[in-house]
This record gives C-alpha cells, sequence and structure tokens, in this order.
C-alpha cells in the first residue's frame, strides 16, 4: 500500500491550514496513494501566543474536518491528522482523527501529554482515557499513537499484540539538545520492538524539526524528511512485516502480559 507523509510548517490561521492539508490531499490522490498522515495540532499555531490552541480549537463536525471530508469525496484516501476539539468546560482534547469520503473513521484522544522539558501541553488538554483504536485501511491495520506518546514503549506495544502492521505518530516534536536523536530513536525503536511499521510526521514550524519518516519493521527508515515541509511517498509491505517477524519473532517469544490502560 503506497502512503504519503506530509509534513509542513502550520499558520496562525486555520484556513491556511486547511488549504495547505488540500493541497497534500490533491498531490497523494494523483500519485496514487491510499493513506496520508500529516502532522500534530493543525489547526493553528503560534509560539508566541500561549493561548492559540484552545481559541482556535474547532469541534469534529466544524469547518475544517468538513473541508478536509470535502476534499476526500469520490476519492479511495484515507487521512490521519491531529487536531485541537474543545473539551468541556473548558481546554481542549489532542484529537488524532482518520477520515476518509465517508467522513470520520475513528478519533484518538491523546493519552500522554507533553509536560517535559520545560512545556507544559496540560495547560491546554485534557489527556484521553482509552486506548488508541486500529483502522483497517486497504489491507494495513493501522494503529494510532500522538507525538509524545511515542516515548511510552506500552502504547505501541499494545497496539502491536492487538494486530496492529503499522502505527501512525503524527507529532510536534520540540527542538532542543538531542532531541531530533531522541525522536529518531524512539521512533526507530517502536517499529524494531513490535516488527511493524511506523510512520512518524512532524510539524517543522520555527518551534519544531520536522523529520518525518517511515520506518520498517526492522528498524530501517524507508523515507525521511528534513526541517523543511515536504511530502513524501513510500510503500508499506505485508510480505516484510511477516517474513521479518518469522525471523524475528519477539512478539511471540515475549513473556509478559499485554499491557493495559490504568485508570
Amino acid at each position: 500500500m503506497k502512503v504519503a507523509l506530509g509534513q509542513f510548517a502550520v499558520a496562525s490561521e486555520w484556513q491556511v491550514n486547511l488549504d495547505q492539508c488540500l493541497s497534500f490531499i490533491h498531490r497523494a490522490v494523483a500519485e496514487g496513494a491510499k493513506l496520508l498522515i500529516l502532522p500534530e495540532s493543525i489547526i493553528a499555531a503560534d509560539m508566541h501566543d500561549a493561548g492559540i490552541t484552545v481559541r482556535t480549537a474547532q469541534p469534529l463536525d466544524g469547518p475544517f474536518v468538513s473541508g478536509l471530508v470535502n476534499a476526500l469525496a469520490g476519492t479511495d484516501l484515507t487521512l490521519i491528522c491531529c487536531i485541537a476539539t474543545p473539551a468541556h468546560p473548558a481546554l481542549t482534547h489532542n484529537c488524532q482523527i482518520v477520515l476518509d469520503a465517508t467522513g470520520l473513521v475513528a478519533c484518538y484522544r491523546k493519552l500522554h501529554l507533553y509536560d517535559a522539558f520545560s512545556m507544559k501541553e496540560s495547560n491546554d488538554y485534557v489527556p484521553g482515557a482509552e486506548l488508541p483504536p486500529i483502522v483497517q485501511v486497504g489491507d494495513i491495520k493501522v494503529g494510532l499513537m500522538t507525538c509524545y506518546d511515542v516515548r511510552f514503549p506500552e502504547v505501541a506495544r499494545s497496539l502491536a499484540v492487538r494486530g496492529a502492521d503499522m502505527l501512525t505518530v503524527p507529532a510536534a516534536w520540540v527542538r532542543g539538545p538531542g532531541k531530533e536523536w531522541h525522536w529518531e530513536v524512539m521512533v526507530t525503536a517502536r517499529a524494531l520492538e513490535n516488527t511493524c511499521y511506523v510512520a512518524a510526521v512532524g510539524e517543522c514550524g520555527p518551534r519544531n524539526i520536522g523529520a518525518s519518516m517511515l520506518v520498517d519493521p526492522l528498524g530501517v527508515a524507508v523515507v525521511r524528511a528534513g526541517c523543511h515541509p515536504d511530502l513524501l511517498f513510500a510503500n508499506v509491505d505485508k510480505e516484510r512485516i511477516r517474513t521479518t517477524r518469522a525471523a524475528l519473532p519477539v512478539l511471540a517469544n515475549r513473556r509478559f502480559k499485554d499491557p493495559e490502560l490504568n485508570s
């Protein structure tokens, strides 16, 4: 299955970001991709405006998502991205959404909020309380993770033991000493330890690193981007997963219980 990874610098106006997403959708369809993955928090961003996330959040039936669904009409493309949606009575949810021509397929509310390295994502978001879902795209089972989730191996393992062939990681990975290396190590480790593909797509604005990549089940980066806007294409091959798991049966050899979410 051909997948597309689209990274861009998120602007402060949602209409500008919607236009960028629509451009990626049209290009992905033209190239025959069946899945397009975009970064985290793509409605609006401004590193100098602390309140922008809560102020610009939109519901799942708002104009941003509706614009994406309209662009998918008549295509066989599935889109995965992250947006901020209103939470009651205040703040927002960091929602990874799966869309296709029929509308909303799935929604995952980010479990692990980035309260680390002097950042405090909980100022804007309410954490989710459910394990991320797995969605079927063509013949590939896709498990959802979001940014900081990649630092928690149990999230990826929970998806792998439930049958995921590929994990998606939309992100807004903040720059800092060693942070690019952390990103590469974590994404690669989650692929290798679960013998699955990982499609990690980063926002590439002034604060974040970009560095999108598709890593295969043996930890090899099939494609990768730099720090500028880009649209990458690569194939996810179920036979590659099968042969890797036959040669390296770490899932079959494990001796611990399946991860569970503690409430």
